[in-house]
């Protein structure tokens, strides 16, 4: 394999004498062979999104030549299936000594309108969303300045930082992904507001993949895709928000696939948001998922004790409100589900502290928060518990999902599920399914273990009440 690594060469344009080495009828054969291979050794799903278009353009001094109609595919292919390949054709022929993976973009074309359309002059884009309602508003709150960083998203707003920086394209796509209200939006924003404050020409678009599929269908239905195709390929940044809405929507994963390869091909940056990783989304065709996790995959985890406080001090100097520390404390400590929730909090109490005329102490923001906090106290989830115990523990999160069974991982696992089953209103079944996909008798089983070794081990028992009091406060 290290042999295959080091000859493999990968250039921008095909070569340019490439008529006057034809592949020879042995070469040929050798790569007819190989290319019926792919299917098997590489899957259908890897053969179909990436290696069907491959197609030989010449042979010259031991070198074997194919195309691909992208950089995108090419650069692709380099790094995850070449080498692989070179070694299947060494095999078929002692002669083929290296691989070179050149871009001819006619070869074979994704999408025949695509380079059409790329290749026309930029259009008004004004003119071309005149009867399409697709970017939508910025909210003016959300910049840079006031997203506050912490251990939690510190990788998501550098990502961020770097993309409105750099003069070229660093990295693409950037694909921030996390949990409801947890900052993913703002920091959407903040990038287009800080590309359009320095490059005013610049496209900048920005919409939900709700509204990009409600607007694909409207053009079908209108037989109008030329002109969709037009203002999505004429835009320097695409922006999309929460992409786990196309999940299952076969036609419209189809034109943003082809969107996506088009835009990346020619340099232009793609931002995506969403729920998940690309590789825990369900219902994204393989061929788009393995793209949105080319370039920088960056997580925004739930926020820390810290950060809540930070964000907390930060909006009452922005909202400039007399409210005690003792209040955010409280605050911070028991809003941990989400930030737009904990900002809520925050915006209510103030309010109410206007209207009354009353100043703000605990005691009026527990009795003003009540049902809030009731409903909070409520909402404790399995991942939380999972994570609260794994870190009690000292194991890894992802422990929690394997097949280990030594007793060092398995009962902390136990404790895990019987604290699910306590503080949550989950089914047994659904239990097991964030466990690894665990049978609902093995959480069972887990229940009436840890019952069991509490009843017998006080010490034991305690423990696991200092971990369920960590997660009710």
């Amino acid at each position: 394999m290290s042999n295959a690594n080091s000859n493999v060469v990968t250039m921008g344009a095909s070569f340019q004498q490439a008529d006057s080495f034809e592949p020879t009828p042995e070469i040929l054969k050798a790569w007819t062979a190989v290319y019926k291979e792919l299917r098997n050794e590489f899957g259908e799903a890897v053969y179909r999104s990436w290696l069907k278009p491959l197609s030989l353009q010449a042979y010259y001094h031991g070198t074997l030549e194919v195309s691909v109609p992208t950089r995108f595919m090419r650069d692709w292919i380099q790094s995850h299936y070449a080498a692989r390949i070179l070694e299947m054709s060494m095999e078929k022929n002692a002669e083929i000594k290296r691989l070179e993976i050149v871009v001819v973009q006619n070869s074979v074309p994704l999408d025949e309108e695509d380079e059409e359309i790329l290749a026309r002059p930029k259009a008004n884009i004004n003119e071309l969303t005149a009867d399409y309602d697709l970017s939508s508003p910025l909210d003016p709150r959300f910049t840079f300045d006031n997203f506050v960083v912490g251990k939690t998203n510190a990788l998501a707003h550098a990502a961020a930082r770097r993309v409105v920086e750099c003069d070229k394209v660093p990295f693409n796509p950037l694909y921030i992904y996390g949990g409801v209200g947890i900052g993913k939006t703002h920091l959407m924003h903040a990038i287009a507001h800080q590309i359009r404050q320095q490059d005013p020409e610049k496209v900048v678009m920005y919409l939900s993949a709700e509204k990009f599929m409600y607007q694909f269908v409207r053009a079908l239905r209108g037989q109008d895709t030329m002109k969709f195709k037009e203002i999505f390929r004429s835009v320097d940044v695409l922006m999309m928000d929460d992409i786990q809405f196309i999940a299952g929507k076969e036609s419209t994963q189809e034109e943003f696939f082809h969107t996506f390869n088009a835009l990346v091909d020619y340099n232009k940056q793609i931002i995506i948001s969403a729920d998940k990783a690309p590789s825990e989304m369900n219902g994204i065709d393989e061929r788009l998922r393995s793209r949105l996790a080319w370039g920088l995959v960056a997580d925004i985890q739930q926020s820390s004790y810290d950060l809540r406080l930070d964000i907390l001090h930060s909006k009452r100097a922005l909202l400039q409100a007399d409210i005690p520390d003792s209040v955010l404390e409280f605050l911070a400590l028991k809003v941990t589900s989400n930030i737009r929730e904990l900002e809520g909090a925050l915006n209510r109490i103030v309010a109410h502290a206007d209207v009354s005329k009353n100043p703000v102490t605990l005691e009026s923001t527990q009795d003003i928060l009540q049902d809030m906090l009731r409903s909070h106290d409520r909402r404790i989830t399995i991942d939380e518990i999972q994570r609260k115990v794994a870190e009690h523990y000292n194991i890894k999160l992802t422990d929690m999902h394997s097949s280990r069974r030594a007793r060092s991982v398995a009962r902390p696992r136990q404790i895990a599920m019987y604290l699910a089953k306590q503080l949550t209103a989950r089914s047994l079944p659904e239990i097991g399914r964030k466990f690894g996909g665990r049978d609902h008798t093995t959480v069972m089983h887990a229940v009436r273990k840890i019952e069991e070794l509490m009843d017998e081990d006080a010490g034991f028992a305690q423990d696991v009440e200092v971990v369920r009091r960590a997660l009710t406060g």
